[in-house]
């Protein structure tokens, strides 16, 4: 019953909508003669408002417009009168150009040899084959045409009527810019009080949206006209002084008649440049003056089209280019040549009152140059009707401007909603709804297997992603375990069909510090306050997160309740996830992690011994070799040192602080070296701040550095004595030649350390 109660809603309002259009359209149409000043009114106010308020700061508001106005009535007069003068004097010439028009058609008729002038003659002789029409006997003689007299015709017009038939269709136009002069004088004048008076009867108490789409309107439309006016001037100058150069009479005429013709949209250059090409065939007595003047145009045409304007207009417009020229077919026919002009701006104004306010944005749709449908929009649309390709196409080109997280949040998050949505509605299918999913999860596991592998360094935190209730939920939380891991977390995403009640357990195997339940809609936040009640009683430690993914309202009220079911944070998107589970994570490793003792620790002491003093005096030979590794592996830093019971000795060095090379020790506690020491293994730390072990290390932190590679130093018994190592101030990778590189001068340190201790 709701169902069909909306369908006839939908079909009043679409009857409505369409009767309101034709009412608007009838109303513009028969209004025209009272509409059109006005239209012309506006546009000259938005043309020279910014002229007017440079002015009237000086010379007040008064004065500023009517010496506006009087430019610009008196450049329209000087104007009117060189075209006067140059139309004069064209139409004196154009009998001296008689001759040069008939040659060049005799040099256009079709020579006589051709097929044509023999077909042409076979015709005519054909002609005088066919038999003629004898008359009939008796009949009469074709008479000739007797001329008639015509009687009691009207009597000649007399002077008072000759003159209104001349000056009536003079007047006309003259009342009506001198009307539009006398508008725009009092809408500059009075345009706060008429900007007032639009806002309260058209904003409908709107008043922010709108003053932003007047400003809006203003700020484009004005930039527009400005920059078209200095556009167009700049062409019919060049256009006069080409046409000049290339001998073509009166090219100012044709410099301004170029220069409005290019008011226009799309056709008026053509226009504009037709009547001089012709007229060039019948000034010249040769052929090269008219292939100038067409090429002058059309050089000029491309050049201006293809790049001065979009270079300068940029996005001032914000209407799509099939929508000027479907708006400009529009308004001539309701208003003729000026609506020809007057399209462009008003277009402009329609399209800015449909991006501001909310029951005219269809004519944002059908008018603006922006895309009609949101990236997640399409990235569904896509999905539904042509496939995974044209959709997997559309995420890697949305990648090329977007991060990860924002393809995410903005495109792949709102389709699982979507989807899930329309499923309910009954809008979609089962299977539909399976297709959908499935290549969101096609698409996020190539998109994994593209991202850099794993580094060895141990996890800043581990994460364990959680679903409310069901698959789409689990979707979030995959996409949140790759965004983490590539932060350098150890993420893992829980299945949607783990029974809610295991969930705890899992987490306690995990050993996870901070886990994230993700809610999609529908789901709701029941399922995530039970599941938040259930892991605090199980571990009153771990931190809750959860993601109400997407949501935008009563969101207070939301995060009131799950935080008294034991959750710690609430966020809406992936973004704000990462950077909440980043702040768990600090305390972790605020504090730096202390190098194990092997079990072997007496015999590795031991065998230090053997080597004498390990805090001897400076060896060339280690000096030596610890510059040249550094030099190979372009590491600011390498080191050789030896590690006891309580210290970390530098033997030799490399780039160390001066500070810390003349100490010659660190404490062992702090030592990175000691870590690989214990584990008598290479150690390689791409990046110490992202591992929870050396992250709040303060030797890293004071010296910045970020990179480590070490191999230990072993006896011959092969027991850790020290290490061979680098470091760099920036997170890099290591190649296996490079580590190869480590492991043999290790072995010629320990040759040189051994032979020392012998000697």
């Amino acid at each position: 019953m709701q169902v069909r109660k909306t369908g006839a809603a939908d079909a009043l309002a679409g009857i409505w909508g369409l009767l309101l259009t034709g009412f608007v359209i009838a109303v513009l149409y028969f209004a025209r003669d009272l509409l059109i000043p006005l239209a012309l009114a506006a546009l000259l106010s938005f043309l020279l408002s910014p002229i007017v308020w440079r002015i009237e700061r000086y010379i007040g508001r008064v004065a500023g417009v009517l010496i506006v106005v009087l430019l610009l009535f008196l450049t329209a007069c000087a104007a009117s009168w060189i075209l006067t003068r140059q139309l004069v004097d064209l139409a004196a010439k154009l009998p001296d150009y008689q001759q040069n028009i008939s040659a060049k058609i005799h040099e256009l008729k079709v020579p006589g040899g051709t097929r044509f002038k023999r077909f042409s003659r076979a015709v005519e002789e054909l002609k005088k084959e066919l038999p003629t029409v004898v008359p009939k006997a008796g009949a009469a003689p074709s008479a000739e045409p007797v001329p008639v007299k015509v009687v009691g015709g009207a009597p000649d017009a007399t002077p008072v009527e000759l003159a209104q038939r001349i000056v009536k269709p003079v007047l006309g136009p003259l009342g009506t810019a001198a009307l539009v002069l006398l508008l725009v004088v009092f809408m500059l004048l009075k345009r706060e009080d008429l900007r007032g008076r639009f806002i309260r009867l058209v904003g409908q108490g709107r008043i922010s949206a709108t003053t932003s789409a007047m400003d809006d309107a203003g700020r484009r439309v004005s930039k527009y006209l400005l920059t078209q006016l200095a556009v167009n001037v700049s062409y019919g100058t060049i256009v006069a002084g080409g046409l000049s150069l290339i001998g073509l009479p009166n090219g100012p005429l044709w410099g301004v008649f170029a220069a409005v013709m290019r008011f226009i949209p799309y056709l008026g250059p053509w226009i504009g440049a037709a009547i001089p090409i012709g007229l060039s065939f019948a000034v010249s007595d040769n052929w090269t003056s008219p292939a100038l003047t067409a090429a002058l145009y059309f050089i000029l045409e491309m050049a201006v089209a293809n790049f001065i304007e979009p270079w300068l207009y940029g996005s001032s417009t914000g209407v799509s280019s099939l929508s000027l020229i479907v708006a400009a077919l529009f308004w001539t026919w309701l208003w003729g040549p000026l609506g020809l002009v007057l399209s462009t701006p008003l277009t402009v104004c329609l399209a800015v009152m449909g991006r501001h306010v909310p029951r005219l944005e269809f004519l944002s749709v059908l008018l603006s140059e922006e895309q009609a449908l949101q990236p997640h929009e399409e990235f569904y649309h896509r999905v539904l009707t042509v496939g995974l390709n044209e959709a997997g196409e559309l995420v890697y080109a949305y990648l090329k401007t977007h991060s990860l997280t924002e393809l995410y949040d903005a495109v792949l998050m709102p389709v699982v909603a979507a989807a899930e949505t329309d499923y309910r509605r009954e809008s979609l299918d089962l299977e539909q709804r399976a297709a959908v999913m499935q290549s969101i999860r096609d698409i996020m596991d190539d998109l994994a297997t593209r991202t850099p592998p794993e580094s060895d360094a141990a996890p800043a935190c581990r994460v364990l992603c959680l679903p409310a209730r069901a698959e789409r939920d689990e979707f979030a939380g995959a996409m949140l375990a790759h965004l983490l891991r590539e932060q350098g977390f150890d993420a893992k995403n829980a299945p949607a069909s783990l029974p809610a009640a295991e969930m705890p357990q899992l987490a306690e195997k995990s050993g996870a510090d901070a886990v994230c339940i993700s809610v999609v809609a529908p789901s709701t936040i029941i399922q995530a306050r039970h599941l938040s009640m259930r892991l605090r009683e199980h571990n009153a430690g771990l931190k809750i997160l959860v993601g109400l993914w997407g949501a935008a309202e009563n969101t207070a009220a939301a995060t009131q309740r799950l935080r008294a079911s034991g959750a710690d944070e609430v966020v809406v998107s992936l973004a704000e996830a990462v950077v909440q589970l980043g702040k768990f994570s600090e305390p972790l490793i605020s504090e730096a992690v202390g190098a194990p003792i092997p079990a072997n620790e007496e015999e590795r002491l031991e065998g230090l011994r053997a080597l004498g003093r390990i805090n001897g005096k400076p060896d060339p030979e280690l000096d030596r070799m610890a510059a040249r590794l550094a030099r190979i592996l372009e590491a600011p830093i390498a080191l050789i040192t030896l590690i006891d019971r309580e210290n970390q000795w530098f033997r030799a060095q490399a780039g160390l602080p001066d500070d810390v090379a003349r100490a010659g020790r660190v404490p062992r506690n702090l030592s990175i070296c000691g870590h690989m020491v214990a584990s008598n293994e290479m150690l390689v730390v791409e990046d110490l701040r992202r591992d929870r072990r050396f992250a709040g290390n303060p030797l890293a932190k004071d010296t910045k550095l970020r990179f480590y590679a070490g191999v230990p130093l072993r006896s011959q018994s092969g027991l850790p004595l020290g290490s061979l190592c680098v470091f760099d101030t920036r997170p890099r990778k290591i190649t296996e030649r490079e580590k190869r590189l480590l492991v043999e001068t290790a072995g010629d340190v320990m040759e040189h350390l051994q032979a020392v201790a012998n000697a």
